[in-house]
């Protein structure tokens, strides 16, 4: 939904890169791209739309801005050596051969064995068996305040959305959700459990959703705008 509380300015300063808008007659809905020649949002929209209201669509469009703008940078492949976060912690990724397949973690020290090729695979299967055990476990804590229950949770990696629940009552949510800060972690389990009982985003849903998160609903979701662009790039070669 548009917000017409925030002034132009503040929307603006929300967006991860400038953006440049056009009016047109022409113009029958709103249209937004990614200049990555020039790391600018195009925004197209029809004669009568608003300033205001136009910025507050394309706010409502993070997750794909932060998309677009995570392939134009260098991905962070799981590589021995390199450093990765994990629930919000610098880990550093090592390879020995003569260590068990499964990675182990020690002192912020992710380390793996079996052959090198398999390295990064194995390293991806760790982190989403990770992601699935701690957010099955919190969807579940969630769920049982909330007064709902989910008929299943998954884990996969949707290039735009963090989460999503179903009308059946399936929660599914990016595995990535592991690499953030747990307090982005759980914003993201909260409100989709929070659609287990209200599939909008109403007041009853907002109301919901704070009530099981509990206090900093606002920086949670502060910190994923910010941390999502890395947390997309986080074992990606490109």
């Amino acid at each position: 939904m548009w917000s017409t509380a925030r002034s132009e300015a503040a929307l603006e300063a929300a967006l991860p890169a400038p953006i440049e808008i056009r009016r047109l007659r022409s113009a029958r809905r709103l249209r937004l791209r990614f200049d990555e020649v020039g790391g600018t949002l195009k925004l197209t929209c029809p004669w009568r739309t608003s300033r205001r209201a136009a910025l507050a669509w394309a706010l409502d469009q993070r997750d794909w801005i932060d998309a677009q703008i995570a392939r134009t940078e260098p991905g962070e492949p799981f590589e021995p050596e390199a450093t990765i976060p994990l629930e919000g912690r610098d880990v550093r990724l090592v390879w020995d051969a003569r260590a068990p397949r499964t990675p182990v973690m020690t002192d912020h020290v992710l380390r793996c064995g079996g052959p090198r090729e398999g390295f990064a695979r194995r390293i991806e299967r760790f982190l989403q068996r990770r992601a699935l055990e701690t957010m099955s476990d919190e969807v579940a804590d969630y769920a049982t305040a909330a007064g709902v229950a989910a008929r299943s949770v998954s884990v996969g990696d949707a290039g735009t959305r963090w989460g999503s629940c179903s009308s059946h009552g399936r929660i599914r949510l990016s595995w990535r959700l592991i690499l953030a800060p747990p307090a982005v972690r759980r914003y993201v389990v909260a409100h989709e459990v929070a659609h287990l009982a209200h599939l909008d985003h109403s007041a009853k849903f907002k109301a919901l959703e704070a009530r099981l998160y509990g206090t900093g609903l606002a920086e949670a979701k502060a910190l994923l705008r910010r941390a999502g662009p890395r947390l997309r790039r986080v074992g990606r070669r490109h």
